[in-house]
Order: C-alpha cells, then sequence, then structure tokens
C-alpha cells in the first residue's frame, strides 16, 4: 500500500532537521565563486532549515551538515566532497552528514561543466577541492576566533580535533554546536591558512561512506519512494521508431482498465495516468496507436556500420595532425591496418529514469535524481511557463546514471512537466520508465567505425599513424562542434595519443542518424582506447616487442602513463608464466585526467568468449581523497566495462532496438566479475576524476590478452560478434 510522504527527505534526513531545530541557531559558511575568485559568506539560520547559499551547517547538536552540489548516484561523491570539507573544518567524522544542493547555478555551479550546476566527466572532486578546503578552513577559523572571544584567549593558543576546540593552557574545550551560534555571528575572514598535506587524518584515509548506512537499512529515498499525497502514476507511449509521430489513438480500452484515470497527449507520447504503477502499464498496454514513421529511421545496425565504414576510408576533418601520415603511409615498408566498429550501448542503471512533480502556490516542485539541476529546472520552467526561480529542484539518491540523467534536454523533466500542464496540475504525477522504455529509449553511445593505418620502417620502426573515425556527434545537439566540425568528445583519446610518431593524423566525420545519442560512461573514450590500444598491440607484433617494452619505448615524456603502465605490469608480473591455459593482455588510457594501465589475465570460457580471472589495474588520479572509494570505482568501471566488451549491445532492425531487458541487454553478472586489484599512485597533484577512467582500458586489454592466447584479433564489439 502506497504511504503518503509529503517531505522530500529520507526518514534519517528527516530525523537530522528535526534534531537540528530543536536545538537552535546554527552556522553555514558558503563560497560564491564569481569572476573575482571566491567569497566567503556567514549567516545564522534556524537550524530547522537550511540555507541555500551554504556548503557546511552546523547545529548545535554537534551535527555538520555538508551540501553537495554533485548528486550521489553510487560514485560516492558524497563521501568525497564531505572529506574534504570535514579535513580542513577537523569535524569528527562520525557527526558528520551531507544533503543535496538546491538548483543554484550561480552558487552550486560546476565550473568545469561551464558553470552550469551539474555532475559529470568525471569532475566532482576536481571542482570541489579548492572551495571546499575554503569552505572548511572558514569554518574553523570562525569557531576558532569565537572560541578565543568566549575565553579571552589567543587564537593561536586553540587547537582543533574531532569537533571539539581546546585551549591547553586552562584545559577549556568546546564542542562545535556550543560554538556554532557565536560563530555564525562573526565576519569571515578573507584569507585561511589550509592544511599541510602532511597533517592530513581524513584526506587519503579510508573513511567509511556517508551514504552506506542510509543505503544498508534502505532507509535511503530514491525517486521511485516518492508518495505525495493524492500522487497519480504516468507510463508513456512511445513511437517504435526514432523520429516516428502519433497519426491516431484509440483510448478506449485503455480507459476501461481499473485504476486509470486519464489518457494525455503530450509532446513526449501518449501518457496514462492511474492511481498506481501496474494500472498505469496496463492501460498503456491497452492503447491502440498508429504511427506515421515517413520521417523515422529505418536502416538496421549492419546498414549503418556499412555507410559509416564508407565515410572512415575517406579523409575527414583533421582533429589533429603533424608530419604527413597519408604520404608516409603510401611510401611505408610495411603498413598495418585494421577496421573497428562499436555498436549502440544503452546505459541500463539499475533505476529507470523517473521524477515526481506536483504544483505548489505560486511554483513547482520536481523531485527527481538530477544529474544537471539547471536543465532540469529550466526545462520545467520552459514547459510551465514560469521564471526558473519558481521550480524547485529536489535532488535524490540515484541508482546509477552512467551519463543517461545528463540529457541536455533535459527529457525525463520535460516528460513529466509535460504531463502535469496536460492534466491542469490537478493532482500530483510520477512518472515511471519501465526497463524496457529504457533500453528501447534511445539516448545511447553512438555507433561507430574507426580505421587506423600505420607504416613501419625496414627495421620494424612505426613511422607513421592514421586514424580515421565515424560516428554520430554528441556535441552537435548543443553546438559544441570545432570550427571545422570535429567533435571532440568524438575523436578524445586519439587526437591526444601518448605515442611519439614522426607522422600523424586523427580525422573524424560526424554521420547524420536519427537515433538519439548520448555520453556514455568514459564518452568518446570507450571506442578509442579500444582501437588505439589494440592497435599498438598489433604494431609491438609485426615489429617483435613486447607489448609493454614497445609502448615505454614511444612515452617521450608521458610520465604519468609511465608510471601506471610500469607499476601495473609490476604488480601483475608482467613477462612472467602465467598458469596454464592462460595468457595476459595490457592496455594504459588518460581519460579525464586521470591515468589508468590495467593488466588482466584470460583463458577460453565453456561460451567461446574470454573468461577473465584477474585484473591489475594502477591509477594515477592526483591525491587520493579516499582510497577506499577509488577501489570501488576502478572495479566499478572494470566491471561495467567488461559487460560492454564481451555481451552488451543494442541491435536495430528496420530501425527498431532489439534488446528490451537484461535477458537480451546482457550486464556483467557477479559469476563473470574477476579478482580486481587496484594500486594507486601516490601524487600531490590535484585530484582528477575516477568516476569513468577505469572503464576504457579494460576491454582492449582483454582482446590484447585474447591475442596473446588465441592468435585472434577482435576488431569488432562486443566479443561474441568479433570478427
Amino acid at each position: 500500500m502506497q504511504q503518503p510522504y509529503s517531505q522530500p527527505f529520507s526518514p534519517s534526513r528527516r530525523r537530522l532537521l528535526k534534531g537540528a531545530g530543536a536545538a537552535g541557531v546554527g552556522l553555514v559558511i558558503g563560497f560564491h565563486w564569481g569572476l573575482g575568485g571566491p567569497r566567503a559568506m556567514a549567516a545564522e539560520t534556524e537550524s530547522g532549515g537550511w540555507a541555500p547559499n551554504a556548503f557546511v551547517r552546523i547545529a548545535p547538536d554537534d551535527t555538520v551538515t555538508v551540501i553537495s552540489k554533485h548528486i550521489e548516484f553510487g560514485q560516492g561523491s558524497y563521501t568525497g566532497v564531505a572529506t574534504v570539507l570535514a579535513e580542513e573544518l577537523d569535524a569528527d567524522w562520525s557527526r558528520v552528514q551531507v544533503a543535496p544542493a538546491p538548483a543554484n547555478a550561480e552558487l552550486y555551479g560546476n565550473a568545469l561543466l561551464g558553470g552550469m550546476q551539474g555532475t559529470g566527466g568525471s569532475t566532482a572532486m576536481a571542482s570541489s577541492w579548492d572551495q571546499l578546503r575554503q569552505a572548511g578552513a572558514t569554518a574553523r577559523a570562525m569557531l576558532v576566533a569565537a572560541a578565543a572571544e568566549r575565553w579571552g584567549v589567543p587564537a593561536s593558543e586553540l587547537s582543533v580535533a574531532q569537533g571539539v576546540v581546546r585551549h591547553a593552557g586552562s584545559g577549556r574545550e568546546a564542542r562545535f554546536g556550543e560554538l556554532a551560534e557565536a560563530a555564525g555571528r562573526r565576519e569571515a575572514p578573507k584569507e585561511v591558512r589550509l592544511k599541510d598535506p602532511s597533517s592530513f587524518r581524513l584526506i587519503g584515509h579510508r573513511v567509511p561512506r556517508v551514504d552506506a548506512s542510509e543505503k544498508s537499512k534502505g532507509e535511503a529515498q530514491f525517486t521511485l519512494d516518492i508518495y505525495l499525497p493524492d500522487m497519480l502514476t504516468a507510463v508513456l507511449l512511445r513511437p517504435p521508431l526514432f523520429g516516428a509521430t502519433l497519426r491516431s489513438l484509440d483510448d478506449s480500452e485503455a480507459r476501461k482498465v481499473r485504476g486509470v484515470v486519464d489518457v494525455v497527449r503530450t509532446p513526449r507520447g501518449v501518457a496514462v495516468l492511474a492511481e498506481g504503477f501496474w494500472a498505469a502499464k496496463k492501460g498503456r498496454d491497452a492503447l491502440k496507436a498508429e504511427w506515421d514513421d515517413s520521417a523515422a529511421e529505418k536502416r538496421g545496425t549492419e546498414a549503418l556500420y556499412e555507410d559509416f565504414a564508407a565515410l572512415a576510408r575517406e579523409p575527414g576533418a583533421t582533429a589533429e595532425a603533424h608530419g604527413d601520415a597519408q604520404t608516409a603511409i603510401d611510401g611505408g615498408t610495411r603498413v598495418i591496418e585494421a577496421e573497428y566498429r562499436f555498436p549502440y550501448l544503452a546505459h541500463a542503471p539499475m533505476e529507470p529514469l523517473d521524477a515526481v512533480i506536483r504544483a505548489t502556490g505560486d511554483g513547482y516542485e520536481l523531485w527527481a535524481g538530477s544529474q544537471i539541476p539547471t536543465i532540469d529546472q529550466g526545462v520545467v520552467a520552459k514547459t510551465l511557463g514560469v521564471p526558473a526561480e519558481k521550480v524547485a529542484v529536489h535532488t535524490q539518491f540515484a541508482g546509477g546514471s552512467f551519463g543517461r540523467r545528463a540529457t541536455p534536454n533535459g527529457d525525463v523533466a520535460m516528460e513529466v512537466a509535460g504531463i502535469l500542464k496536460a492534466t491542469d496540475g490537478r493532482r500530483p504525477v510520477k512518472l515511471v520508465w519501465t526497463r524496457e522504455d529504457d533500453i528501447q529509449g534511445g539516448r545511447y553511445r553512438p555507433l561507430f567505425v574507426h580505421r587506423l593505418r600505420a607504416a613501419l620502417d625496414d627495421d620494424g620502426r612505426p613511422v607513421a599513424w592514421q586514424h580515421r573515425l565515424a560516428g554520430q556527434s554528441i556535441m552537435k545537439e548543443m553546438g559544441g562542434l570545432r570550427d571545422n566540425g570535429v567533435d571532440p568528445v568524438s575523436v578524445e583519446g586519439a587526437e591526444d595519443l601518448p605515442y611519439s610518431f614522426e607522422h600523424f593524423a586523427v580525422e573524424g566525420h560526424n554521420p547524420e542518424a536519427g537515433v538519439p545519442v548520448l555520453w556514455w560512461r568514459s564518452v568518446g573514450h570507450t571506442h578509442t582506447a579500444f582501437s588505439t590500444e589494440t592497435f599498438m598491440d598489433e604494431l609491438a607484433h609485426a615489429a617483435g616487442e613486447d607489448p609493454v617494452a614497445f609502448r615505454l619505448a614511444r612515452l617521450g615524456d608521458h610520465d604519468r602513463h609511465r608510471g601506471v603502465l610500469e607499476l601495473a605490469a609490476d604488480r601483475a608480473g608482467w613477462g612472467k608464466p602465467v598458469p596454464e591455459g592462460r595468457a595476459r593482455g595490457v592496455a594504459v588510457h588518460k581519460s579525464f585526467n586521470s591515468y589508468v594501465a590495467q593488466v588482466v589475465e584470460v583463458s577460453k570460457g565453456e561460451n567461446g568468449l574470454p573468461r577473465v580471472h584477474r585484473v591489475v589495474c594502477a591509477v594515477d588520479c592526483g591525491v587520493a581523497i579516499n582510497p577506499h572509494n577509488i577501489e570501488a570505482q576502478m572495479q566499478s568501471g572494470i566491471g561495467y566495462g567488461l559487460g560492454a566488451a564481451l555481451y552488451d549491445e543494442v541491435v536495430l532492425e528496420d530501425g527498431r532496438p532489439k534488446q528490451a531487458n537484461f535477458d537480451t541487454y546482457l550486464p556483467t553478472r557477479m559469476t563473470d566479475m574477476p579478482e580486481v586489484e587496484v594500486h594507486i599512485v601516490d601524487s600531490d597533484a590535484a585530484p582528477t576524476g575516477v568516476g569513468e577512467p577505469g572503464t576504457p582500458p579494460v576491454a582492449p586489454a582483454v582482446a590484447n590478452a585474447w591475442f596473446a592466447l588465441t592468435g585472434e584479433r577482435v576488431r569488432r564489439l562486443p566479443f561474441r560478434r568479433k570478427g
């Protein structure tokens, strides 16, 4: 039975706010990052609420609440932001909690995503590092100043640890909660001193995740858990072909389904609204719709491959070039070439898309796993004809994304707002996508064809490299192409190849297709890492050299590539015997400013595909904020990448996706997961991303191991379609 929740918080968050409200006034510290740099802001607030311009709230009950501008969808961002701020604050970790920020790009914008508020591109820690250290250090300084004034002693004589300010000379001490009210009335210092990394007690240590307790107890609230009074559940009937439009509709049988309340047309399809999900789905199944597919995409996967392959054999827009690759290849003593094919991929997060919306007195409230609140807020506002500030966005925990929730048009927010508008906002609406909606609904990783050619001299030394690729542009929809038409995310990982070649060229084509595409975990690196790292193995084999030594000899001054490659090879026992029936493969790749090398051990499985037994992963991501979380993200990225390498694809037949659920779109099962070792390079560089960089190297490493085992090259993914 549905239970009505009228507040957008999980049970534990409601307890947090209730307890804080009973305690009185707290301290809020935030930063506004404008053109003039960070500007500190402090304010008193009733602890029953929290100021939307704050990164940290310290309540009189000693609770420290970190306000996260980044969504938590399993990647550990809440723990990361809390670790950074709590370190400089010297907070008691057991008293630290995290709450999502409201939609407010001015206060919570991500400078690495153009200033909009959003999470993606593995930028959460990189964009928060300086900002949250400053916020924590400022709050600490104000608490110390409040204690110094109270006790009549110099601030320099005070120390802070575990949420307590102490004066050694007199033995006096005060908890953060006791000082919060007084600290909140003080002017924020213009400058603060940040900790020396040698004194870190949280950063670089394995602190427990802040969301672990809620999730393990089933208390964490996801969008699907929200039930508002009088709420209707909606599902959408969408066109069976991408680009088709509704010609006619007979909803008479749908309206007869018990529990169905309404059927409405929206710009995104036909919505069936009911008192619960099952009634809504049965109502949708009963709709009789005819579609106009005259403008729809009707090509199948194989036809698209052939069209794209023809382009990849011709010159394209230049992404990067030096020397004269074409002439050098034409005159090369030996030319190696290969064509690679990569399918459409669904994101397939465990929680499909969903959203809840309701009208308020003069605006609207949206609950969703909002990856880009700026876009979702703007889309709802435009759809419903109100200013953006009239739309409150309550970001929930989300069960994965892998890029799917980061749409440039805010599709799920647009859909739920359109349904509310079509029903005149009479009742709150929850929109639910089914698994089939998700996997067949588009916004896929683009289908790509790559063609690589290289020339070797008389000594077997590679002197020229030419890489041409063709695939749908993700950035074109957003106006993000370069002046010459190159999509930067199509060629990332290819144009910045770390290996030295006298002649080098990367060229791209952006063919049109009616299939909606989107970034997928590690975006262009998903296919460029495979083509470049397997092709490097082909060159090493042609030159008669060891694959690791061949790479190291051509890395030049790319020391961080070299560091992870040598570390992974050493820990994997590269060059030493492997168990009978197994072989090793290697790949190294930089993505999102992090460097990852992986060595895998494979055997031939009973199904004729690689059985991956062991993955040794080395990662250099700058300062390791939380080593445990870094390990988890490398393991996650490897597992996700293995599914795409071995099984995953969305196949179109006459434009229709064949796959629909996890019986036909096959993610990595627990039985497929290898033993994974993660080794983190000790670094004092600024932290970079870990959510995506673990994914690109695993597929090429497996393919290279497969060649070492069988002598068979894999140039089409997934492996079950190798050829």
